[in-house]
């Protein structure tokens, strides 16, 4: 379900660019006849997510925090391409106070209906023409619940603030296209006061004191989803550190977390070789974790480059979180319905490393898991839905999306033997490197590396099917 663009009201003020075009080619032009760009692409779990019109290919952010107060003070530049002649296109933003907005240097015209900020440039935009929309805006950024109940967008921690974004939560920091089936490249700068730090995605370029305040730039350049953006403000032990050939490692842990995550934190770049002998070559150019405080965030999320974590880790969760760098991060799902393509992937990655230091085979985890001793709470859970079709935006993170999800890629094991699923999960990986993803891909591309296999049953009755399968 979409909704329609409002027009813009015509009370609404008109507001200039203060700052020079910074990126991109104008795409507007004289005698181009555009029409609104769509708000929201139709996702089946959350159909206000994302816009229609543009592809973003760059964020660069300019934040300003002040915990005391919890006030953001902000400025986005992003710079898109032009899908179609547009005269007015949306960005996904909640709750902050928008102050201007232009578009290639010209003030334009913008109003809000609830996530939607609508925004009519001064010309319409040609088709495949990229252009640049800078918003600025302030205000007490919003922490939103999710239908699962969860809590995402801007957190507010002991000492700073955190910010998640699965599935829907960076339009609270920042107005963009908050869809996974869009990703682009991001410079993020944040300001805070002298004495915290700003840990983001990517490298940090710099690091600069002026006065009472310190500014940290991160500059992110392989494409990342809006949902895997995070800004973590605080106190912060940091460690640097080189993992294999050479790849960058940086680490913030809370000073109250350092001691428990010192023994797990020392074997992530190890995690990191098995996991490139697994599944191919790191896709990113840089890796770490941020660990803060077990109240600030009730999980653990796979942030591009550092994954977040709600105190120390357990081994196996950051074996998880390392893995969607591969499956989530890097091959990316093009709508959530497509969420057990990170889920089943990571969970199965947990698996795999615990049958290769010493713990249950695979098989032993997914016996236990379909006659009920795995330890669920409610061994039944992970057939209240297939992987493939979950039951609602409520359910994109329950047991058949992680568990059963991790099933069906042993099936599929089961199916091929061990050297060409080995094949099949790297090739997986190495096709769609920086890509987005959906489950029909995957099972073409399964049945495409094996030929001659018939992966019907799996198909019907593990990935789509509904209930409990028959005993394999």
């Amino acid at each position: 379900m979409s909704r329609s663009v409002r027009p813009a009201p015509g009370a609404a003020a008109l507001l200039a660019l203060t700052l020079p075009l910074a990126l991109g080619a104008c795409g507007a032009g004289i005698g181009v006849h555009g029409t609104p760009g769509g708000s929201g692409v139709r996702d089946p779990y959350f159909p206000k997510a994302g816009n229609g019109g543009y592809h973003v290919t760059h964020y660069a952010l300019t934040l300003s925090y002040d915990p005391g107060g919890r006030h953001l003070t902000g400025q986005a530049v992003i710079t898109a391409r032009a899908t179609r002649a547009l005269s007015a296109f949306d960005l996904d933003f909640a709750g902050l106070r928008v102050e201007s907005v232009s578009v290639d240097g010209s003030r334009a015209r913008w109003n809000r209906a609830g996530q939607e900020l609508t925004v009519r440039p001064h010309d319409d935009l040609a088709r495949g023409g990229t252009f640049s929309t800078t918003v600025r805006y302030s205000g007490t950024p919003q922490t939103l619940t999710d239908p699962d109940g969860s809590k995402e967008g801007w957190l507010p921690t002991a000492d700073g603030a955190l910010a998640l974004g699965e599935p829907v939560g960076s339009m609270a920091w920042f107005p963009g296209n908050d869809h996974p089936s869009d990703k682009a490249s991001y410079d993020i700068t944040v300001t805070v006061p002298k004495g915290l730090q700003a840990v983001s995605n990517g490298e940090l370029r710099s690091e600069t004191t002026k006065g009472d305040r310190t500014t940290f730039s991160w500059h992110t350049a392989e494409p990342m989803a809006s949902y895997l953006a995070t800004v973590a403000i605080g106190h912060f032990d940091i460690t640097r550190t080189t993992g294999p050939h050479g790849l960058p490692v940086y680490i913030a842990v809370d000073p109250t977390q350092s001691k428990a995550s010192q023994e797990v934190l020392a074997k992530l770049p190890g995690i990191i070789q098995w996991e490139e002998d697994n599944f191919g070559p790191y896709p990113f150019s840089s890796t770490g974790a941020i660990v803060d405080r077990p109240d600030d965030a009730g999980y653990a999320l796979e942030t591009q480059n550092r994954p977040v974590f709600p105190g120390a880790p357990e081994t196996g969760t950051l074996v998880h979180e390392l893995a969607h760098e591969w499956y989530g991060d890097s091959a990316t799902p093009r709508s959530w319905q497509d969420m057990w393509l990170n889920e089943g992937f990571a969970t199965y990655a947990e698996w795999l490393w615990e049958e290769d230091h010493g713990g249950d085979t695979c098989q032993q985890t997914f016996t236990a898991l379909y006659d009920g001793t795995y330890g669920l709470d409610d061994p039944n859970s992970i057939w209240a839905f297939p992987p493939a079709k979950p039951s609602g935006a409520a359910h994109i993170s329950d047991h058949p999306v992680y568990e059963r999800g991790a099933m069906v890629l042993h099936k599929i094991r089961q199916t091929v033997g061990d050297d060409r699923f080995h094949a099949i999960v790297q090739g997986w990986a190495a096709a769609h490197r920086h890509g987005t993803v959906d489950t029909a891909e995957f099972t073409a591309y399964v049945e495409k590396m094996a030929p001659g296999k018939d992966f019907g049953e799996i198909w019907k009755d593990w990935l789509y099917g509904d209930g409990k399968p028959a005993r394999p």
